[in-house]
């Protein structure tokens, strides 16, 4: 994988970052790329629709990061080192790492977890794994998500990961277009039942949210 390739890519999700995880996102992503070059871009074919660092918040209001988010397959994939999370593993972090874990399954995440060893030396097994994970989740033609635009999955999947409301402004940054081209996106993706204007009046809305329907379109 192309370092300009992923650099370009960590670039297009800060844009839609904010907090704490556009601060994860600068931070040294070097197992993030390791987990994209060995195993997701060989199975997946290509890096359309992958959140890095997903956001979520632990049922005791802890907020957490997936390394790799796929929601087609509804997917967390995780790259480890030893030193980092074995080695030199405290007790409290020993006991984070479970509650993190806790969290990933509570909230129903597939997730799957590999040591940076695994990806460097034994890569072919763990795209094994990956093909499994594909062959009995993964989404049939004519899925909903890709009855959209490519413009309405990306708001769409920005809204998911954001997991709050956002705004036309916020969204013409994610799309890296002008406000009455994002203001159709949007408009589009509420009249399909996928987005939730908020406030405003009938025509002109402040902010938007994911709805009911369109989280199922990444379940």
């Amino acid at each position: 994988m192309l370092d300009r390739e992923f650099d370009a890519y960590v670039e297009q999700q800060k844009r839609s970052a904010t907090g704490q995880r556009l601060e994860m996102l600068s931070r040294d992503l070097t197992g993030t790329r390791k987990l994209l070059e060995a195993v997701l871009l060989p199975t997946l074919g290509s890096l359309d629709g992958i959140i890095l660092e997903y956001e979520m918040v632990s049922t005791t209001g802890v907020r957490i990061y997936i390394d790799v988010f796929y929601p087609p397959l509804f997917a967390a994939f995780e790259c480890d080192g030893f030193v980092a999370h074995g080695e030199n593993l405290t007790r409290d972090r020993f006991s984070f790492e479970k509650m993190r874990v806790r969290t990933i399954a509570l909230q129903g995440f597939r997730y799957l977890p590999f040591s940076y060893d695994e990806l460097d030396k034994k890569p072919e097994a763990c795209c094994r794994a990956v093909y499994e994970l594909l062959g009995r989740y993964g989404s049939p033609p004519g899925a909903k998500l890709f009855e959209l635009s490519v413009n309405e999955r990306e708001i769409l999947r920005y809204a998911f990961a954001r997991n709050g409301a956002f705004s036309l402004a916020e969204a013409c940054a994610c799309l890296q277009m002008r406000a009455n081209a994002a203001g159709q996106v949007l408009h589009k993706l509420s009249d399909k039942e996928l987005l939730m204007p908020l406030g405003g009046g009938s025509v002109r809305h402040h902010a938007y949210i994911i709805s009911e329907k369109g989280r199922r379109c990444f379940l």
